[in-house]
């Protein structure tokens, strides 16, 4: 089978389209694992405060260490699911590509992947958001509240 040049154009147009999404899901990827890395810092000082012996905010500390575990057990949640929405959109992009190519259309395990990529971009999401409310929750219940 010998694909054409004016083939192989028409082939990259039908791929690119679904190459704009993966940039997103990478953006997305990027955020949260800047949002662990911050995590994991902050953790790194609290457990090294609470391994000296003078600690003159201990339980804070623990509670404190305590919220970003949660915190850190929910973005991994949010970036296995980006990454895998990633690899999903990887598998459309080739199936798209190999199917026009080889003239094997896969139009139904292709939407089945995009629908399963959306859900699992939809479910990082959503952990992200939940990992955020954590947060915003800490942080509001260590400084008293002010009506305006």
């Amino acid at each position: 089978m010998a694909i054409q040049p004016e083939e192989v154009s028409h082939i990259i147009q039908i791929a690119v389209a679904p190459v704009f999404l993966l940039s997103g899901v990478g953006t997305n990827l990027m955020v949260q694992t800047t949002r662990l890395a911050r995590i994991i810092d902050r953790s790194r000082v609290l457990e090294d405060r609470l391994s000296q012996e003078k600690v003159v905010q201990q339980e804070a500390d623990e509670a404190e260490l305590q919220n970003l575990y949660r915190r850190s057990h929910l973005i991994n949640r949010a970036i296995t699911l980006s990454t895998a929405s990633a690899l999903m959109v990887c598998l459309v992009i080739a199936l798209l590509f190999v199917g026009d190519a080889f003239r094997f259309p896969m139009p139904s395990l292709i939407a089945i992947l995009f629908v399963a990529a959306m859900v699992t971009l939809i479910g990082s999401l959503i952990y992200l958001l939940r990992e955020i409310f954590v947060a915003t929750s800490s942080l509001n219940s260590r400084r008293p509240t002010k009506r305006c």
